[in-house]
């Protein structure tokens, strides 16, 4: 494997490590609050704080990790002296990466409502506009295709939107009990979401040729189902003074 190859990996590698096990214990905490809530269970009182504050580590990490993800394909899609749009472009999205990154952290730390619903925006523009370049791999953009909903982008663009509402409404959702049922509807449904992005991701790892094999499965058939043998690897060079020999 290239150092390409390494990168391309990075994202699936850090949500194995790093996402799923935070999921499972952020879905346990929220039980065991609910739990404590409705049904009087007796259960540590800080079980709800421990809820919503591995809850924001949950949002962001996820909002980090699509734009981890949507870097790496933008700049290992070309050569960096064969960038589309010259440096330009490359600056252009840097900056935007950056607002996004800083958009993301201002929602962290802001309390006044109007505040985090702008920041919120802003996060959310950012990963839409760095998803939307044309670098970036989608099976469909059509809604009413069958391949849009079975697309690992868009399915990851709704789990973010989920995630920066969780982190916006966070307030509303510890005081307000109709924001509380808004919360679980969003969180079943991110659940959801989920699952389907180990499952669609499982099958795009599967479709992603090491770099040194692209020439080759690039030019393949998929209607055929035929692909061009590989280049012969190229023959030794003869021992020094074999030749004369």
């Amino acid at each position: 494997m290239q150092t390409v190859d390494w990168l391309w990996i990075l994202h699936p590698a850090l949500a194995v490590v790093l996402i799923y096990p935070l999921i499972g214990m952020v879905v346990r905490l929220g039980v065991q609050a609910r739990q404590r809530r409705v049904e009087k269970a007796k259960l540590p009182p800080t079980t709800g704080r421990d809820h919503a504050d591995l809850g924001q580590w949950l949002s962001a990490g996820v909002v980090l990790l699509v734009l981890v993800a949507l870097t790496v394909v933008i700049v290992t899609k070309q050569p960096a002296e064969g960038f589309d749009g010259g440096p330009g472009r490359a600056l252009q999205l840097l900056l935007v990466l950056v607002g996004t990154v800083v958009s993301l952290l201002a929602l962290w730390r802001v309390k006044a409502k109007g505040y985090r619903l702008v920041f919120a925006l802003l996060t959310w523009a950012g990963v839409l506009g760095l998803g939307a370049q044309k670098e970036v791999w989608r099976l469909s953009d059509n809604p009413l295709s069958p391949e849009f909903w079975q697309s690992h982008y868009w399915a990851g663009v709704g789990v973010v939107g989920l995630m920066i509402f969780s982190m916006a409404a966070r307030p509303e959702i510890l005081k307000e009990l109709r924001w509380r049922r808004i919360h679980l509807s969003a969180s079943i449904l991110a659940a959801v979401l989920f699952v389907a992005q180990g499952i669609t991701g499982s099958r795009d790892l599967l479709e992603i040729p090491l770099a040194w094999q692209k020439p080759t499965i690039y030019a393949c058939d998929p209607v055929k189902r035929v692909c061009p043998p590989f280049a012969p690897p190229p023959m030794p060079a003869p021992p020094v003074g074999a030749a004369g020999s």
